[in-house]
C-alpha cells in the first residue's frame, strides 16, 4: 500500500508518480506537495511520517517548517503597503528609517533591502534564538552595522538579515509584525503562521537529518530530459559544499547567525519569534493558496506583482558563490532556484533550506508548494521539488 495519501487529478497523474517514487527509493521521510491550476487545486498529496523519533505519521493538516519560504510572504507583504503608497520602493530608506543612513548606508533604498544589495548579509556579532524574538532591536543593530560592500553595487543572499531589514519595512509603516500583518491582510484562513502558537507548534512536522540514498545522485527520469544538466547541478554542489566548510565564509556567517539554538529548527523558541526570512510553518495547501491568491490579484495588483516580480539582480551572488536572481523579495530562475523551462520566463517565488519550496507563475496560472521534513543531503543532490515541479508544468501542457 502506497504511503502516499489524498487527491490528484488524472492530468496530474505524473505528480502523484514522482512524488510516491521519492518515498519509495528513500528520499522523504515525510513531505507534502499541492498544486493549484487557474485557481483550482489539482494535487493535495502527503504521506510518510511527521516524527522519526515517534513514528506520529503526517496528517492533511500538519504544519512544515518552510525555512526562506517565509521571505515571498514578506516581501508580499512590504509590496502591499508600498502599493498603499506608505513608501516608495526606490526611494531612501532614511526617509522613514533615519538610523539606517550610519556607517555609510544612506543611499540605500526599499529595494536593496528587497533584493539582497543591502551589503549586509550576516550579523557582525554572534546573535543566540532568543535575542532574535526582538525584531526592532535586530533591526537596529543592522541600522548602525557597517555595510560589507556599498549597497545597490551587488547583491549577496541576506540569508536571515533579510527578515529585520525587509521585515522593518512592514513594522514601520503598519505597527505589527510581519506575522500579525499577514494574518490580518491576506493569510487568514490558511495554516499559515509566522510565529506559531504552542498548539501549533506541537503537531507540526519534525525536522530530521537527511540520509544518503542508494546510488548517490537524485533520481532521474525520461521525463526529467536531464534539465538541469547534472553537470551544473554537479558544480553547484560542489561549490556550496566548499563554502560550507569554511567557517568565516560569507555563507556561513548569513545562515548560521542567529543560531536556532537546541534542536535547531525544532526549539519552540524559533517557531514563536516568527522570524520574518525563515520562521514559517505551514502546509503545502496553505502555501500553494498564497501564490494562487498572489497569482490571482488577490493579494497586490498584478501590475504590482509584475513589477515586483522583474529581475532587480542576476549573477554571480557573494553569499552563495553561484548565480542567483532577485526580484523585490522573490527570487527567479537561476542556480539558487532550478525552474523547469517552461517556467523560466514567468515563474517566481521561493526555495527553503532543506528542499521546500513555494513557486507562483501568472503566465501558467500555476501555484505550487512542497514541504518535506527530511532535509536535503547536499553532497548527494536533491532534486525532489524539482522533480515535482516539471511533473506539473508538463501536465499544464
Amino acid at each position: 500500500m502506497s504511503t502516499v495519501q489524498g487527491h490528484c487529478d488524472p492530468a496530474f497523474a505524473r505528480v502523484r508518480e514522482v512524488f510516491e517514487e521519492n518515498f519509495a527509493e528513500g528520499r522523504e521521510l515525510g513531505a507534502a506537495v499541492a498544486v493549484h491550476a487557474d485557481g483550482r487545486e489539482v494535487v493535495n498529496l502527503w504521506g510518510g511520517v511527521a516524527d522519526r523519533r515517534t513514528g506520529r505519521e503526517w496528517l492533511p493538516d500538519t504544519p512544515c517548517f518552510a525555512f526562506s519560504c517565509t521571505k515571498a510572504v514578506t516581501a508580499a507583504a512590504a509590496l502591499l503597503l508600498a502599493e498603499r503608497g506608505r513608501y516608495e520602493p526606490d526611494g531612501p530608506v532614511t526617509d522613514w528609517w533615519p538610523e539606517f543612513g550610519a556607517a555609510g548606508k544612506e543611499g540605500t533604498t526599499a529595494e536593496h533591502l528587497l533584493s539582497h544589495q543591502a551589503g549586509l548579509p550576516a550579523f557582525a556579532r554572534p546573535v543566540p534564538a532568543e535575542d532574535a524574538a526582538d525584531p526592532a532591536a535586530l533591526a537596529a543593530e543592522l541600522a548602525a552595522q557597517e555595510p560589507e560592500w556599498t549597497p545597490g553595487e551587488a547583491h549577496g543572499y541576506h540569508a536571515l538579515t533579510y527578515g529585520w531589514l525587509a521585515g522593518e519595512i512592514v513594522r514601520r509603516h503598519s505597527g505589527k509584525t510581519v506575522g500579525a500583518f499577514v494574518e490580518d491582510e491576506f493569510t487568514a484562513g490558511l495554516d499559515l503562521w509566522i510565529g506559531a502558537p504552542d498548539d501549533v507548534i506541537e503537531r507540526a512536522a519534525k525536522l530530521s537529518a537527511g540520509r544518503r540514498v542508494q546510488g548517490g545522485g537524485p533520481a532521474r527520469t525520461e521525463r526529467d530530459g536531464g534539465d538541469p544538466p547534472r553537470a551544473m547541478a554537479s558544480d553547484l554542489l560542489n561549490r556550496l559544499a566548499t563554502a560550507y566548510m569554511d567557517p568565516q565564509s560569507t555563507m556561513n556567517r548569513s545562515t548560521g547567525n542567529p543560531h536556532p539554538g537546541k534542536g535547531g529548527y525544532n526549539n519552540p523558541v524559533v517557531l514563536r519569534a516568527g522570524w520574518p526570512s525563515a520562521g514559517m510553518l505551514t502546509t503545502a495547501p496553505a502555501l500553494a493558496a498564497f501564490y494562487r491568491d498572489l497569482v490571482a490579484g488577490r493579494i497586490v495588483r498584478p501590475e504590482t506583482l509584475r513589477e515586483a516580480i522583474r529581475p532587480r539582480v542576476a549573477g554571480p551572488d557573494r553569499t552563495m558563490l553561484i548565480d542567483s536572481s532577485f526580484g523585490l523579495g522573490f527570487m527567479r530562475p537561476a542556480q539558487t532556484f532550478f525552474t523547469p523551462k517552461a517556467g523560466r520566463d514567468s515563474a517566481f517565488g521561493h526555495s527553503g533550506a532543506g528542499g521546500s519550496i513555494g513557486l507562483g507563475d501568472p503566465d501558467a496560472g500555476l501555484a505550487f508548494a512542497y514541504l518535506p521534513n527530511m532535509m536535503s543531503d547536499m553532497a548527494a543532490g536533491d532534486l525532489r521539488a524539482y522533480r515535482l515541479l516539471d511533473a506539473a508544468y508538463a501536465a499544464l501542457s
